[in-house]
Order: structure tokens, then sequence, then C-alpha cells
């Protein structure tokens, strides 16, 4: 399965890392920030770098729009996998409209509203991952995963 694995540097690059038994094993994508941090983590990988910062950029908004329907028609992912931020958000609607499966993983440090990313997504997503059961009753859509550290 070819996979594009979206996400913001810092918390969601992490997040995304440790989903490694998933995606380790298929064919992917990344999409995230240059820093220090991805660049030493992704090397081998196939990556595009997105603009930042995201947030109250329109310019950005627009080239990380731009740049999502230029990687997605060139990679033609089967699975969007997301851990948020904000950079995914354009990823995640266009890759639906491209036909992709849209999957987003909410932040362990959202307990009792989603993230205005996994708002602005919902009605665009296959699935949404949450991970605290307060979060699940209140989106009863979402499927709770229980992270491993908490077990």
């Amino acid at each position: 399965m070819k996979v594009l694995l979206v996400c913001s540097s810092g918390g969601h690059f992490k997040g995304l890392q440790q989903l490694h038994p998933f995606w380790e094993n298929h064919q992917r994508v990344w999409v995230t920030f240059r820093t220090a941090t991805t660049e030493a983590s992704l090397t081998g990988e196939n990556v595009y770098w997105a603009h930042s910062p995201t947030n109250r950029n329109l310019p950005n908004l627009f080239k990380n729009l731009l740049l999502a329907f230029q990687v997605i028609a060139k990679t033609r992912p089967q699975l969007i996998l997301s851990t948020g931020a904000g950079v995914a958000v354009p990823f995640l609607i266009i890759g639906k409209l491209f036909g992709s499966q849209i999957v987003f993983v909410e932040s362990v440090t959202r307990i009792h509203t989603l993230s205005l990313s996994a708002r602005l997504v919902l009605p665009f997503l296959s699935v949404l991952y949450v991970q605290w059961p307060q979060l699940q009753t209140r989106y009863p859509q979402a499927e709770l995963i229980i992270p491993q550290e908490s077990l």
C-alpha cells in the first residue's frame, strides 16, 4: 500500500514516528517541516518539505495547498495518515477528493475536545482515532486507541 504521512514537526512528528510498526512495511512518502530533527530522522525517506508556519500565514497556507495538490497528484497515495496539525488540513481534504482513505490520529494531549485541525477535516476522514475515552464519548464515530506508554 502507498501511504502518505503528513504532520508538523515536534510532538506531531514524534507521534507519527511512533506508528512505525504500521507504516514501516509500506511504500511511503512524508510531508513535514524541515527542522534539524526531521531532516536527520528522515534521511533516506521520500520527503516533501512543507511551508511553515501555517497558522495565520495566508501565503504559506496557499503554498501548502499547492504542495498538497502536487504531491497527491504525483504520488496517488491509497492512504493518508496524519497526527496533525495545521499543515495536514490541505493534504487530507485534497487526498479525499483524489479518493485516498484518510486517517487522523488526534494528539494524546486532547482529552475533552478535538483540535482545530481535526474539527476542520472531520467530514473528510475515513477514520478518526482518539486516545481518551472522554473524547470518544463526545465523538462516538471515533475509534479509541490506548497509547502503549500508558498501559
